[in-house]
């Protein structure tokens, strides 16, 4: 299908809240559908990569307070930190540290490739410098709501 064009005027007068929240359903569920594909929620991709990024100092606590604002399902992390335990992906030392196993790396992994695809399917036809006027526009509209506009940690 075609995308029309309109007028700067036409654009400007659009409700920017009914745009972003269709982008939103759109892109999250592409990424939860994926997801789906290995048995993982958001929540799990959140720790993978978390965990594979600093293996070692997250523990649950730490982990549970860095993802909750991230989180509109209203899951368990205990749970899912369970969950990955059970599937022999992520492994506790003394103390609470998790690391991946070789198997929570390659699962990652797996899950990395399937939600490239969804960026690509996103990002087509958009030049690298519109996206990033486009990311720049919504951080600052964040930012004057009373939303914090810094890129995550």
């Amino acid at each position: 299908m075609a995308l029309k064009e309109y007028s700067p005027e036409q654009i400007a007068g659009q409700p920017i809240g009914a745009w972003t929240g269709e982008v939103r359903r759109l892109v999250v569920g592409g990424l939860r559908e994926q997801l789906a594909v290995e048995g993982l929620t958001q929540p799990h991709w959140w720790t993978l990569n978390h965990v594979a990024g600093s293996p070692g100092t997250w523990t649950r606590e730490a982990l549970v307070e860095r993802l909750a604002r991230w989180d509109d399902l209203g899951l368990d992390f205990g749970a899912v930190f369970d969950d990955l335990a059970a599937r022999g992906w992520l492994v506790e030392a003394e103390g609470g540290a998790m690391t991946l196993t070789e198997a929570g790396e390659a699962g990652r992994l797996r899950a990395a490739e399937r939600n490239l695809e969804v960026h690509r399917r996103t990002h087509e036809g958009i030049a690298t410098e519109d996206f990033v006027t486009a990311v720049n526009v919504l951080r600052r509209m964040v930012d004057n709501l009373g939303g914090e506009g810094n890129l995550p940690d």
